[in-house]
C-alpha cells in the first residue's frame, strides 16, 4: 500500500481529498457544534455532510486547475481566485440551505458573509494543498526521470564497454588472420620475385599498398563506425595485393550504390568474408573467380550483399557446413553485429550447389556527416 501511494499520483490525491476534508470535519464539529453545546444528529450531520460537499466541489476545481496549468502564472493566479471565490459561493449557498432543513434555526442568511469567508479560507487552504501535492508530484517524476537517465546511461555505458571488448577481440582475431605467416611470407614473397625479374616498379607499389594496409589494419580503432566508401579503400588495397599474385584468376565485382558510399558501418567487418573467399576459392581454383560485392539502401536500412563463384565442389546448403568449413571471422561478425545492433539487424550466410558462399548484412542506415574524415586518408 505505501508503494502505491508512493508511486500513483491518483492514490495521492485521493489522499488528500479524504485526509483534508475529514480534517474540517473534525475542526468544525471541536471548534463549532461542540463550543456551541449543539451536540445533537442534525447538527452532526450537518458538518459531516458539508464536508462531503466541499469534496465534490474540490473536483471540479481539481479539474479547473489542471486544464490550466500550463498558462503563464498570471492567468493562473485569476483562474485559481476566480474558482476559489466561486466554487466557495456555491459551497456556502448549499451549506446554508442544508443547515435550515436539518436544523430548526431559520434565520441564518444575515449571516452570509461570515460562511463565505470561512468558505473562502477553507478553499484557499485546499488550494494550498494541491500545489504543494501537485509540486510534490512533479518532483518525484523528475526524480525517477533521473534515476531511468541514469540508468539508461549505464546500460548504454556497459554495452558501450561490451561492444568495445567484442570489436577489439574482433580486431585481434582478424589482425591473427591478416597478418598470418602465410600471408606476409607471400607477399613478401611476390616483392621479392617481381625485384628479381627487374620489376621495381611494381615490387614498390606493392610494397607501398602492403605499408597502408597494415598501417591501417594496426591503427585504426574498431570501436568506431566509418563510411562504407573508407572501409571499401582499405579493402581495395589488400586486393590489389592479391591481384598481383593471382593476377586474371582473380576477378572483382563491386557495384556500390552512391547512397550506400557515405553509410557507416563497423570497422573491418567485410574482411573476414573477403579473405574467405581469397582462402576456399581464389586460392584453390586453378581458373579462380569472381568476388562480388554489392551495397544499396532500402527503406532506410543497409543491405551488404558479398559472394563468391565458389570452389566448383558441389556442397549442401547447411549452416553446419559453412561453419566447420569457412566460418573463419563469421561467427565473429554476427557477435559484433549483435552487440551493436541487438535485434536490429540480420546476418545470413548461404551456400550455392558449386560452393559458392554468399553473406547478406542488414543494418539501419547511418549517413555520415561530412565533417567527418576517414582515417585511411590520414593513413595514406
Amino acid at each position: 500500500m505505501h508503494k502505491k501511494i508512493a508511486d500513483s499520483e491518483r492514490y495521492q490525491f485521493w489522499l488528500l481529498q479524504l485526509g483534508y476534508w475529514l480534517f474540517i470535519c473534525l475542526i468544525s464539529l471541536s471548534t463549532l457544534t461542540l463550543w456551541y453545546a449543539q451536540f445533537n444528529w442534525a447538527n452532526v450531520a450537518h458538518t459531516f455532510l458539508q464536508s462531503a460537499l466541499g469534496l465534490l466541489l474540490s473536483l471540479p476545481l481539481y479539474f479547473l486547475f489542471m486544464r490550466f496549468w500550463e498558462q503563464s502564472i498570471t492567468i493562473r493566479l485569476l483562474i485559481i481566485f476566480s474558482g476559489v471565490l466561486f466554487t466557495s459561493f456555491v459551497w456556502t449557498l448549499a451549506r446554508m440551505q442544508a443547515f435550515i432543513m436539518m436544523t430548526p434555526e431559520y434565520d441564518i442568511w444575515v449571516d452570509f458573509g461570515g460562511w463565505y469567508f470561512g468558505s473562502i479560507l477553507v478553499f484557499l487552504s485546499w488550494t494550498g494543498l494541491f500545489h504543494g501535492l501537485r509540486y510534490y508530484q512533479l518532483l518525484q517524476l523528475e526524480h525517477r526521470m533521473m534515476l531511468k537517465k541514469e540508468a539508461q546511461a549505464k546500460e548504454e555505458l556497459l554495452k558501450r564497454i561490451t561492444a568495445q571488448a567484442v570489436a577489439r577481440d574482433a580486431q585481434i582475431k582478424m589482425l591473427r588472420y591478416q597478418l598470418n605467416p602465410h600471408f606476409l611470407c607471400n607477399t613478401l614473397n611476390a616483392i621479392n620475385a617481381l625485384i628479381e625479374t627487374e620489376e621495381p616498379v611494381i615490387a614498390q607499389s606493392m610494397a607501398v599498398k602492403l605499408s597502408k594496409f597494415l598501417r591501417y589494419s594496426l591503427d585504426h580503432n574498431p570501436d568506431n563506425k566509418i563510411a562504407l566508401k573508407n572501409e571499401i579503400n582499405a579493402l581495395n588495397l589488400y586486393l590489389d595485393i592479391e591481384k598481383t599474385r593471382f593476377g586474371e584468376r582473380l576477378k572483382l565485382d563491386f557495384q556500390i550504390d552512391e547512397k550506400a558510399q557515405s553509410a557507416k558501418i563497423p570497422s573491418l567487418l567485410l574482411q573476414p568474408v573477403i579473405e574467405n573467399s581469397m582462402k576456399h576459392v581464389i586460392a584453390q581454383n586453378e581458373e579462380g573467380g569472381t568476388i562480388s560485392l554489392k551495397a544499396k539502401v532500402v527503406e532506410q536500412q543497409l543491405i551488404l550483399e558479398m559472394s563468391d563463384t565458389g570452389s566448383g565442389v558441389k556442397m549442401g546448403r547447411s549452416k553446419l557446413q559453412i561453419s566447420q568449413g569457412r566460418g573463419v571471422g563469421l561467427r565473429n561478425i554476427d557477435e559484433r553485429l549483435k552487440v551493436l545492433y541487438q535485434n536490429n539487424y540480420s546476418f545470413e550466410l548461404n551456400i550455392s550447389a558449386s560452393g559458392g558462399l554468399k553473406t547478406t548484412i542488414k543494418i539501419p542506415y547511418e549517413p555520415q556527416t561530412d565533417s567527418s574524415s576517414s582515417h585511411l586518408n590520414k593513413a595514406t
